[in-house]
């Protein structure tokens, strides 16, 4: 498939007016490789590497593992489509660090292209990270919700579980890991309805709106009460909202997944490389 004709596609489907992002004004160590379109709007195409796109591959964050596992398929003509374009690992000062500089010119000798919808795929859709775990949660979505960079990044819906604590034992399942669980308020679930956010999630705007939608239980992914979380927890506490946490990369590899259904309907093989979460996250 010629290139331009896919990223056209993703264009039409994904980008949106009023989306926002600013990705490329941390990644000026990169700037060599970045398409001039990916400095202006820091979404969509990232590395503009090949003319033809023959397989595409599928990932959340766009790791040394991740790219090493491209190149040693020995493949050309291909592209990596990523959540983020940087690397996520809340054990560091900085959490989000950038791609390896030595893989990354091994992409381009490689006719490698790397794409990018970080916003764009948090913004409600089929294909959505907050919609594709509500999906996997069996959960019944009611709405989207939570405004974020032009997006709603969240969704309102009915479980069937009874319980917080019969939602956390589903969430840890589904995940395949332990997930956290801050039980700050009655452990029924009001009418069964919840608010689920993939991703980093758990802000005082997320708590608000729930509030204001009478909802109590939050599935999120970042759920840490570190410094940096802490008046959120207290908002929590104060206003008895039950909070699980799943991870940043656990959360939203389900719509990475999703998005390989997409690429092969286009007539493209597709391939979804796990990622490893970092559990200081919860």
């Amino acid at each position: 498939m010629r290139a331009i004709e896919l990223y056209n596609d993703l264009e039409n489907n994904f980008i949106t007016k009023g989306l926002m992002d600013e990705w490329a004004k941390y990644m000026p160590d990169l700037e060599e490789y970045l398409s001039m379109n990916f400095k202006e709007r820091s979404m969509g195409l990232v590395c503009d590497f090949s003319s033809e796109i023959r397989k595409v591959y599928s990932a959340v964050f766009p790791t040394e593992e991740v790219m090493s596992r491209i190149l040693d398929d020995g493949i050309t003509h291909a592209m990596l489509f990523a959540h983020h374009p940087s690397i996520w690992d809340s054990r560091r000062p900085f959490p989000f660090y950038q791609m390896d500089k030595s893989l990354l010119k091994k992409f381009k000798d490689n006719g490698i292209a790397i794409y990018i919808l970080h916003v764009p795929l948090d913004n409600f859709s089929e294909y959505s990270t907050s919609k594709t775990l509500a999906d996997v949660l069996n959960v019944e979505i009611e709405k989207p919700f939570k405004e974020y960079c032009g997006a709603l990044s969240g969704v309102i819906g009915k479980t069937k579980c009874k319980s917080v604590e019969e939602l956390h034992n589903q969430f840890s399942n589904v995940l395949g890991h332990n997930t956290s669980l801050y039980l700050y308020g009655n452990s029924t679930i009001k009418d069964g309805r919840i608010a689920i956010v993939a991703g980093g999630g758990n802000s005082k705007e997320t708590i608000s709106e729930m509030i204001e939608n009478n909802v109590n239980v939050l599935i999120t992914g970042i759920s840490t009460n570190s410094e940096n979380y802490s008046g959120v927890h207290e908002l929590e506490k104060k206003n008895s909202i039950n909070v699980l946490g799943g991870t940043h990369y656990s959360t939203e590899k389900f719509a990475c997944q999703k998005m390989c259904d997409y690429f092969e309907k286009l007539g493209l093989p597709s391939t979804f490389i796990e990622g490893e979460p970092v559990f200081e996250d919860m």
